[in-house]
């Protein structure tokens, strides 16, 4: 969620609000027509892009609470006489939230949540956490697995999801159109057995294991020898976050990859409704990671 806050705690303690949008955006602008934000007497929930503008749009919608005759239409030009360069010119409507109101941006906000692209994460270590940490705060839907009860019982990140599975490839077969797989699991059997799994689904926005040289190389070997598809390592991003910055602390780790992530996920073209689609050649699972060889 772009706020901690619910939005229907937002509106919950909030009497009296005003919605206020970008209608129009023209030039370089803070943010576009899917902009909007709610404004009481003393709070605010989402943004517009923040600046100047926002304290004007502020300004103006409590004017409105408070019964003053003001405008419900807005063109603001962003430059020097109100203390911003973008160049651009925005154009913002101002409506008093009433019930229907309310239903409505709840609907709203349930149905933009939903529209965002996945991110499973598979395990809930150190570097696991700290990148459900900083997913957290980004516009995605962000699934935490692992086989563990006690590692996922100890997770305390606002805003993302936990999931505890005996059969955590499972969740990969079943995940929508566009999503991202991170395979970050206390075991390398397991970890192949996910990635093998996410590459053999041609609609992945990413899929990203953490390792090294020598784990990249066994990978590779042992797609070719055990799942007959060698030609899936191409798509797969290990080590994660890149290798520009050879830093190994997980919150320095988990800051490279979100990025990394969050690219791919907002770049990726996903069909509207497209179903997850068959696989050309099913994966061959061991029975166990324990049946795992090197």
């Amino acid at each position: 969620m772009a706020n901690k806050e619910d939005i229907r705690d937002f509106l919950a303690r909030e009497a009296a609000c005003v919605l206020v949008e970008v209608t129009d955006a023209a030039g370089s602008t803070p943010r576009d027509t899917d902009a909007w934000m709610l404004v009481s007497t003393d709070r605010t929930f989402a943004t517009i892009g923040g600046g100047q503008l926002e304290y004007m749009a502020i300004d103006h919608a409590r004017k409105l609470i408070h019964g003053a005759v003001a405008d419900e239409q807005l063109t603001i030009p962003l430059g020097p006489e109100i203390g911003q360069c973008c160049g651009g010119r925005v154009a913002l409507s101002f409506k008093t939230v009433d019930k229907e109101a309310r239903t409505a941006l709840v609907a709203r906000s349930g149905a933009e949540i939903a529209r965002r692209p996945h991110v499973y994460i598979f395990g809930a270590g150190h570097v696991g956490n700290a990148l459900a940490m900083a997913l957290s705060l980004l516009p995605v839907r962000t699934v935490l697995v692992d086989t563990r009860e006690h590692e996922l019982s100890a997770v305390d990140v606002l805003g993302i999801e936990t999931c505890l599975t005996a059969m955590p490839e499972a969740l990969v077969r079943d995940a929508p159109s566009g999503s991202a797989f991170v395979i970050l699991t206390h075991d390398h059997a397991l970890d192949f057995l996910i990635a093998a799994e996410a590459l053999g689904r041609k609609d992945a926005s990413y899929v990203g294991m953490i390792g090294s040289k020598t784990k990249r190389a066994t990978f590779k070997t042992w797609l070719a020898r055990e799942i007959e598809r060698p030609e899936l390592f191409d798509r797969l991003v290990c080590p994660i976050g890149g290798t520009a910055v050879k830093d190994k602390r997980p919150a320095v780790i988990a800051a490279l990859a979100a990025a990394e992530i969050l690219a791919a996920v907002l770049t990726h073209e996903r069909p509207k409704g497209a179903a997850p689609p068959k696989k050309e050649k099913p994966v061959k699972a061991a029975a166990s990671s324990s049946s795992f060889s090197w």
